[in-house]
């Protein structure tokens, strides 16, 4: 009998095959790579993936999709397979001292945003990361300062990752279609940071309060935070609203911050 897809787990089945042969083309998986598939669904990139000999752990939460992989994929010695929330899942227990993790999937639109973070948590273990996102996410992800588009998520995915839009994928590609565009974007977790921040925490602070209100100057939408003529010292022209400020230069901001204002 076939899965009929859940609403209530944003379930999306990738079926388009020139759509699984460019993913997998551009995850340039080799033998031995060990792979993390998150929401594996009915395993369209699963199957191909196994075929490149990886090690292969897959993360589903829809314990009747757990059941059809275990069917499907019994004869697979190099699949494992966990009935999890992707939210919770402690990934670190997955690697080795020996190879990072590569991390792949579809996530479902309405976690995709926590569910990177949560990951990110573990970036010391991972090599990369390769996720199907609703489009407007991944333009997010890797918009740049003067952008629209540039915000929260974009300065702290970039402090956290290089980022790389590889594709667009069109909704006919899943069924049922979604009602938006989605994109394949690259996640590289940096081994260095790329600015000096002294505390995410407090990065992040500034960054949300930054954005809270984008039409605001950082000189308003800091004030509770950071003095005008702090912000002038460090020479970033507090009449600029969050929009127009850089990584390099958000993370001066948080690195004013006092232990009692994180």
């Amino acid at each position: 009998m076939a899965h009929i897809p859940r609403k209530r787990f944003g379930q999306n089945f990738l079926h388009d095959y020139r759509i699984i042969y460019d993913i997998i083309s551009s995850l340039q998986a080799r033998p031995g790579d060990h792979w993390v598939e998150i929401g594996p669904g009915q395993g369209a990139l699963t199957e191909p993936l196994l075929k490149e000999g990886v090690h292969l752990d897959v993360v589903e939460l829809d314990r009747d999709l757990v059941a059809l992989l275990r069917e499907k994929f019994k004869q697979r010695d190099n699949l494992r397979i966990h009935s999890a929330d992707a939210l919770t899942f402690d990934f670190a227990t997955l690697a080795d001292d020996s190879r990072k993790l590569r991390v792949v999937g579809n996530l479902p639109y309405n976690i995709s945003t926590p569910l990177m973070f949560h990951l990110l948590d573990n970036a010391s273990c991972i090599q990369d990361m390769h996720f199907m996102l609703q489009k407007e996410v991944v333009d997010r992800i890797c918009a740049a300062p003067g952008s629209k588009k540039y915000g929260r998520l974009s300065v702290m995915m970039q402090y956290h990752c290089a980022t790389e839009l590889l594709f667009d994928v069109p909704p006919e590609s899943f069924d049922p279609p979604p009602q938006v565009m989605s994109a394949i974007v690259r996640l590289i977790p940096h081994q260095q940071p790329p600015v000096e921040v002294h505390d995410v925490a407090k990065l992040n602070k500034v960054v949300t309060q930054a954005f809270s209100q984008r039409r605001k100057t950082l000189r308003n939408s800091l004030k509770t935070l950071i003095a005008e003529e702090d912000i002038e010292a460090l020479n970033i022209d507090p009449t600029l609203r969050a929009e127009m400020i850089s990584l390099s230069d958000f993370a001066k901001l948080s690195n004013l911050l006092q232990n009692d204002a994180a």
